[in-house]
């Protein structure tokens, strides 16, 4: 019995070691298209490889998945985040849990954790093909006599047939036109995980300053959120902007990211700010008001936001009337934002789209449309926000196709 896995992803690696070692008796070959395997390992988190993240519960976990929580209930249940953390801790890989709950190796070296897949590949002799681009995919053609026939796949003017077929392919779309081909529905891709493009040439003067919590709204919309927040020479990025993107991936894409935001520096309540700039005044009568934050902002950004009140930041404090108070407060929980585009986060890349996932079984990943295919990670349409958490999706996919049973198993 042949096992072939089109991917040479975090998704398809783990499947074909799982595969392996699962059913010992099966060949796995894994056929990837690009000069090496597990690429985006290797790159992901500036090199070091958010593996996954410290998240014990399920019901949690899914919350950061715009597309695909739901699904992933079940087989998180099975297959989750101290389940990876095990399995690479098992074979001689050291992780770590940072402050912000992301799981690295303690090496902060990706590379750790391909050899440690790269091993165990090897050592269940898992074959890998790379520069094996999949040109054509013929699903098996009806029993005839009672005799089963196999996948075919073309590689380059290569065939090879395999009993059972596992697509981990990510965000491909010459492989999502393929499947569309044998029945799968795709559902379109759009961006997912971007920066944000602000014409705001006093704020982007500002780049580098980042701030540990901020809250974001699209003006007009119920689409918001939190998290630390980073201004580039762009505009806006960090995982509040990257959040915002993946849950707003399908609403901003028809905008062509046109759209009014709003900016809460404090990710506080207006009325709050607005009392505590009332006491500041009265603490600080004599001071000037530029002289410091008095809601934890760095300096550079409290004098922009008070010269985007109109207020002079030599003024003193006792010299400012409710009025002024007011416009203050709202700069500092409302700063209104014309975003122009998107910009590609260049350690992030998902995508929001692929393989419809009504038409997948998440039991065992397995295709309700073919018996003997299964598909894996981002080709499914499944995404999370930054973290580790895709990666936790492509572990969890790949391991439960390892242990199902191949076609006429008992």
């Amino acid at each position: 019995m042949r096992t072939i896995v089109i991917g040479g992803g975090a998704a398809g690696f783990f499947a074909a070691i799982a595969l392996a070692e699962r059913h010992p008796q099966q060949e796995v070959l894994l056929l990837e298209r690009g000069k090496s395997v597990l690429e985006k390992v290797r790159i992901s988190g500036g090199g070091r490889c958010n593996v996954t993240h410290a998240c014990w519960d399920p019901a949690d976990l899914v919350e950061h998945y715009p597309r695909g929580g739901r699904e992933l209930l079940g087989p998180f249940h099975k297959f989750a985040c101290g389940d990876t953390m095990a399995w690479f801790e098992d074979r001689g890989v050291a992780l770590k849990i940072e402050d912000d709950g992301r799981v690295f190796p303690t090496s902060d070296r990706s590379q750790s954790i391909i050899d440690c897949l790269w091993h165990e590949a090897k050592r269940l002799n898992v074959r890998v093909q790379t520069g094996a681009g999949v040109r054509h995919i013929t699903a098996p053609a009806p029993p005839t006599d009672g005799v089963a026939t196999g996948w075919t796949v073309g590689v380059d003017g290569q065939q090879y047939h395999a009993d059972r077929l596992v697509v981990t392919t990510g965000s491909n779309p010459r492989v999502w036109k393929l499947l569309a081909a044998i029945g799968h529905t795709i559902v379109a891709p759009v961006p997912s995980l971007f920066a944000l493009t602000i014409d705001a040439p006093q704020l982007t003067s500002l780049a580098g300053i980042s701030l540990p919590w901020a809250r974001l709204q699209v003006v007009g919309d119920k689409l918001q959120a939190e998290g630390p927040l980073l201004i580039t020479h762009k505009g806006l990025s960090g995982p509040a902007v990257l959040r915002l993107s993946a849950w707003g991936a399908r609403d901003l894409h028809p905008r062509k990211y046109d759209f009014e935001l709003s900016v809460n520096w404090t990710a506080r309540r207006e009325q709050d700010v607005r009392e505590e700039l009332g006491r500041l005044r009265d603490e600080l009568a004599r001071k000037q008001v530029g002289t410091r934050s008095g809601v934890d902002l760095p300096q550079r950004l409290w004098h922009y936001l008070l010269t985007e009140a109109g207020l002079d930041i030599r003024t003193q404090w006792a010299q400012l009337g409710n009025t002024a108070l007011d416009r203050l407060a709202t700069s500092l929980t409302d700063s209104r934002y014309r975003v122009r585009g998107k910009a590609t986060n260049k350690d992030e890349f998902t995508t929001a789209g692929g393989v419809d996932l009504q038409e997948v079984d998440f039991r065992t990943f397995r295709s309700r449309l073919h018996t003997t295919l299964y598909l894996a990670g981002e080709v499914l349409d499944i995404d999370a926000i930054t973290g580790g958490f895709n990666f936790q999706a492509a572990w969890t996919g790949g391991y439960l196709i390892g242990q199902s049973q191949p076609p006429g198993a008992v």
